[in-house]
């Protein structure tokens, strides 16, 4: 599979660390991966948002080794957060996990399902 950052000459660059688009080819699976949520298998929530933020990533990296894959895989990420406050910590924690990946990226700041959660993370990964 081969990964390639667009980026529109006449669009805004991207900014903290994602590809504005990604042209995938030679893919022969996809995974669409549902909201991961910061609950551990038996319901326990962190408190605060760092806290849920790793474990949220983590359950995103479970459902791609599941798959067979890892976080080279993604191709595309949709961060739920449940206010505008969180926003520089969740780069933050995106930038540790993901490191110098670029991957197609969005921030939604949502009410969420159920209110201890902070945030979901949805994803997309190709291999």
């Amino acid at each position: 599979m081969d990964k390639m950052v667009i980026t529109a000459p006449e669009a805004p660059e991207a900014a903290g660390g994602y590809a504005q688009a990604l042209l995938v080819s030679g893919a022969s699976r996809q995974l669409y991966i549902s909201g991961q949520i910061p609950s551990t298998r038996d319901g326990t929530v962190p408190e605060s948002f760092a806290e849920q933020s790793r474990l949220v990533w983590r359950n995103v990296e479970a459902q791609l080794r599941a798959a067979g894959m890892t976080l080279d895989n993604l191709v595309k990420v949709t961060t739920f957060l449940s206010d505008r406050r969180y926003a520089a910590e969740s780069r933050q924690s995106r930038n540790e996990i993901l490191g110098d990946r670029k991957i197609a990226l969005s921030v939604v700041i949502a009410g969420i399902f159920d209110e201890a959660w902070l945030l979901e993370i949805e994803a997309i990964a190709a291999a």
